[in-house]
């Protein structure tokens, strides 16, 4: 069956990337710019640099710094609300996920009309989008070279994504010097989100020969480096190649979806605005465990790929890979749900919400249940 792979990703990568912004804003004619950043990328001194460099370019500057992590839709419009104002011909993000979904989220908004609830779901964006530069600071989400905006709705008490191919960044600055300013907790849980879409991404239904490959060669990356640049922020071959591993799992997990993990991880999310990935991480090795059964021999492809001993027998082959996933967690301290402040008389809550999450389409094993959820929340936690 013939079958789709997108790719629109036009991406500077190396230490010193930074230093095309100004050739890259003359490139789109930049007379007014957006810069989107957090509070963190402004405490690292990362906005000072980039700020630095827009003004080489001789553009007028709009700063928007009020991003939070898992932006919200009223966070959106009001950073919409700014640009529009402004007239902002380009748009800048420099940071995480958090900053990079929320200005392509609000880049949505400037060539279609509100509000962007609206555009949870596939390929529901009508018009072309301005020109959007993401400078990725954490080896993570693979947010700047994805087709995917999450956010929350707290209306609803959701975690929604907008997926469509136009709100893909114009170009990517990866610049692993951005990233080796992160403290030891984030560049866990960032890196540990990278392994989730690369494993996820490997099992998912919609998988193909493209996105296999690029999951696998992600993986191996990210399992390799991750513990080195948790142990090590200066090291910098480490955070060069978690910036490329991350990039690599993107391509895949951007065209073959995710699972189970997403699912839980976007309810913990809404309703308790834990960070993406140490909510992926926590309940990661279970879920791997619970839907090795419906796909072993991929479990085992990527137990191989790690280079983790196989015995040859199926039945056990099969859990090595979620027994080193729950090993990774605990030596890079992934906390539990307990420890991240949620309490047992909340997971019947949290498993009814699961129930609901569309990204459950993905994942291999179907016919998940509130049982099912509820044994994973409570080895999670």
């Amino acid at each position: 069956m013939p079958y789709d792979f997108f790719v629109k990703s036009d991406i500077v990568f190396g230490c010193g990337a930074i230093k095309r912004l100004p050739d890259i804003l003359k490139e789109y004619n930049a007379k007014k710019v957006m810069l989107v950043y957090d509070g963190g990328v402004k405490a690292a001194g990362i906005a000072d640099i980039v700020l630095a460099e827009m003004k080489k370019a001789g553009v007028e500057i709009v700063i928007f710094d009020g991003v939070i992590p898992n932006p919200t839709n009223e966070v959106v419009e009001t950073a919409a609300k700014i640009a529009q104002d402004e007239k902002v011909d380009v748009f800048v993000a420099a940071g995480g996920g958090s900053s990079i979904d929320l200005t392509k989220a609000v880049n949505v908004l400037m060539t279609n009309p509100g509000p962007i609830g609206q555009y949870g779901g596939m390929n529901l964006v009508k018009n072309p989008l301005l020109p959007l530069i993401a400078i990725p600071t954490t080896a993570g989400t693979s947010s700047e070279i994805t087709n995917v905006s999450a956010l929350i709705d707290t209306e609803k008490v959701i975690k929604y994504v907008v997926i469509d191919n136009k709100i893909v960044a114009s170009k990517v600055i990866a610049d692993p010097d951005f990233t080796k300013t992160m403290p030891v907790s984030v560049t866990a849980a960032t890196g540990m989100d990278a392994i989730t879409h690369a494993v996820e991404s490997y099992i998912s239904n919609m998988a193909t020969p493209l996105t296999e490959y690029n999951s696998l060669a992600g993986l191996k990356i990210l399992h390799e480096y991750l513990p080195r640049a948790v142990k090590d922020g200066s090291d910098m071959e480490a955070r060069e190649k978690m910036m490329l591993g991350c990039i690599i799992t993107g391509f895949g997990f951007s065209n073959a979806n995710l699972g189970l993990v997403h699912a839980i991880a976007h309810t913990l999310s809404a309703h308790f605005q834990l960070a993406h990935g140490m909510a992926n991480a926590t309940v990661l090795p279970y879920v791997i465990a619970f839907n090795a059964e419906s796909c072993p021999e991929k479990m085992v492809d990527m137990a191989k790929t790690i280079g983790l001993p196989v015995s040859g027998s199926l039945d056990e082959d099969k859990y090595l890979l979620s027994k080193e996933l729950l090993r990774l967690t605990k030596e890079l301290g992934i906390r539990t749900l307990s420890q991240q402040g949620i309490r047992e008389s909340d997971l019947e809550m949290l498993a009814d919400d699961v129930l609901h999450e569309p990204v459950l389409g993905f994942n291999p094993r179907q016919g998940v249940t509130k049982a099912d959820v509820l044994e994973i929340l409570h080895k999670a936690f």
